[in-house]
């Protein structure tokens, strides 16, 4: 699996891990899928992603977005 998968079952695990949280605690968790959607704006737009960067330090091997 390279760094661009990885990336995103990343995002889409926070973001299905927040909405799980929320049902089961507090509407408060939303914050986390509003904070993983602003992420990737970000990231789509400036090409820096704090994940990746996380990701590649454990030694996921590089795809084609985050190099």
């Amino acid at each position: 699996m390279n760094l661009d998968k990885s990336v995103l079952i990343f995002a889409g695990c926070m973001v299905l891990l927040s909405v799980a949280l929320t049902v089961a605690f507090s509407e408060w968790w939303l914050l986390l899928t509003v904070f993983v959607g602003l992420n990737l704006l970000q990231t789509g737009f400036t090409g820096f992603c704090p994940a990746a960067m996380v990701l590649k330090k454990l030694g996921v091997k590089p795809g084609c977005a985050f190099n």
